[in-house]
């Protein structure tokens, strides 16, 4: 075995122990901030780029949805932000928004001289193109550049109205009164118990022309805007009544007093409007009959809604034609005196419950009216059942004239008579025929309406002489019943002179010769005529 003796290794002597100075650390500042440790700085980093991936992710998806809200938009229809004026029709389809348009209730505001009224478009010849406008809706945006405001704003786009002149011009015409103001000529009211001119005011007539000139300039505009109508001004006739001052003072010293005439009835009444009252109506009017060129009248639009507010007092079966009576109370102011006006007051259809047993003819003697009038009135019929309810004509259906309040015709079929009356006194009382009861006399409320010095009557070859129509018993006939004398035939036959008294004739009215001459000359056409049972 051989051994082998290493050599030991060099191992270097431990160095030198060198002292080394205490130094002291400065003192900490007073904010002390700790240390962080040092893997906080990497997290915070990381931090901040999560937050900056979201807000990108965030405003790609609003992105991609605002791109589907467009891509929907136009897809799916009109676009959002589309209105056809006040009606939003955003979203829908053509045929979606034609539906909705054409069935908007649209009304127009007439305006004119601080008034208004509201019509349909229709009476002024305005018809919306409900499936144009549609269209157009759907184009807005599409064809031009407002395709961002249609999408997210508001658009509003004006409607396709078609416009028919024709319709446009028979409807003003219709109503030019109704938007037309009259003048008011100068006139005198009583203020304070002192009667004083009034200033006039000047009117406002509609122009029919101009204002069909500016519906044809811009129907739609019209449809969205309402129409402002053209008028032209009108200067009254009268501007200083002064002239007229002493006749008001005459006629303010009373009250106005209206008298209402009920012809059915033969009844009046009154009604009264005060010197303070009535006196505020008055106006003046041209007169050449007058010494001064004036006379002095009411004016329309106070007398009637007077009367409007008295006609209140009538049931449902009655009322007033206040347009005529205007009109007669202005004639009669206008001659000087206004007492000698009245009003008369109209009937309305009335019904009647059929009883057991009555028939068309029972019933028409009950009412007082010939059954063809009935039977015109129902339809034709001629047949009803108990408890039926029908209709019964006006129970002034043949006054056909203005009716004359104070004189009146009574006939009693049962005493024979005829008693004539003025100013509600009796003043002559006679012995009369009426018809036999196959041509019966009708019942009823009637007029004098014809004067015929001597009528013929074909049906019986019979002269009628100072004959009065009264009525026609059947509707449209041409025959009437009416007052006659003696009647003749052949020339010189005199039928019924011993037979006064009794039912004789086929429907008329029959008194002597001399009464009915007189009565001929008496009535004039509008005295009313009471057929009594």
């Amino acid at each position: 075995m051989r051994v082998v003796t290493a050599t030991p290794a060099y191992v270097m002597p431990p160095a030198p122990t060198i002292p080394v100075p205490h130094v002291p650390l400065p003192p900490a500042p007073s904010h002390k901030r700790e240390a962080l440790p040092t893997r906080q700085r990497p997290v915070k980093t990381m931090r901040w780029g999560w937050m900056a991936a979201a807000v990108g992710g965030a405003f790609l998806l609003l992105i991609a949805m605002g791109a589907l809200v467009v891509v929907g938009a136009v897809s799916g229809g009109v676009l959002p932000g589309v209105s056809v004026g006040s009606v939003r029709v955003g979203g829908k389809s053509i045929t979606q928004a034609t539906r909705l348009l054409a069935d908007q209730a649209q009304t127009i505001t007439l305006q004119a001289d601080g008034q208004t009224w509201d019509v349909s478009p229709s009476e002024l010849g305005l018809q919306l193109d409900a499936a144009a406008t549609a269209q157009r809706a759907y184009d807005e945006g599409r064809d031009n550049g407002n395709f961002m405001s249609a999408v997210f704003g508001r658009v509003s786009v004006a409607p396709v109205v078609n416009f028919d002149i024709a319709a446009a011009e028979a409807y003003l015409l219709a109503n030019e009164a109704t938007y037309s103001v009259q003048p008011v000529n100068a006139g005198v009211a009583l203020v304070n118990g002192e009667v004083q001119a009034t200033p006039p005011q000047n009117g406002a007539l509609l122009d029919i022309q101009g204002t069909l000139a500016k519906l044809m300039a811009n129907p739609a505009s019209v449809w969205q805007q309402d129409l402002e109508l053209v008028t032209l001004t009108v200067a009254p006739n009268i501007t200083d009544a002064s002239a007229a001052l002493d006749a008001a003072r005459t006629l303010l010293t009373n009250p106005l007093e209206i008298r209402v005439f009920d012809p059915v009835t033969g009844d009046s009444l009154y009604w009264s409007s005060p010197p303070q009252e009535w006196g505020t109506w008055l106006t003046a009017i041209p007169d050449s009959n007058s010494p001064i060129g004036l006379s002095l009248n009411v004016q329309d639009a106070p007398l009637r809604d007077f009367l409007q507010a008295q006609s209140t007092v009538f049931d449902a079966s009655r009322t007033i034609d206040i347009d005529a009576g205007i009109a007669n109370l202005q004639n009669a102011l206008a001659a000087g005196n206004p007492r000698s006006g009245y009003i008369v007051v109209k009937h309305l259809p009335t019904t009647y419950t059929v009883q057991s047993g009555e028939s068309l003819t029972s019933i028409a003697w009950n009412v007082g009216m010939p059954y063809p009038y009935i039977q015109q009135a129902n339809g034709g019929r001629d047949n009803f059942g108990a408890g039926e309810t029908i209709t019964i004509p006006p129970a002034d259906t043949f006054l056909l004239y203005e009716p004359v309040p104070d004189k009146r015709i009574v006939v009693s079929i049962s005493n024979q008579r005829v008693q004539v009356y003025e100013n509600g006194q009796m003043i002559q009382d006679w012995a009369a025929s009426t018809g036999i009861n196959d041509s019966p006399t009708w019942k009823g409320l009637y007029q004098i309406i014809s004067h015929e010095q001597n009528a013929y009557a074909g049906n019986w070859n019979l002269y009628m002489p100072y004959f009065l129509g009264v009525y026609m018993p059947i509707p449209n006939a041409d025959f009437t019943n009416g007052f006659h004398g003696f009647p003749t035939r052949g020339g010189g036959q005199i039928l019924w002179e011993n037979s006064i008294g009794t039912k004789v004739t086929y429907g008329c009215i029959l008194v002597n010769n001399t009464n009915a001459a007189w009565l001929y000359n008496w009535a004039q056409e509008g005295v009313v005529v009471e057929i009594q049972g």
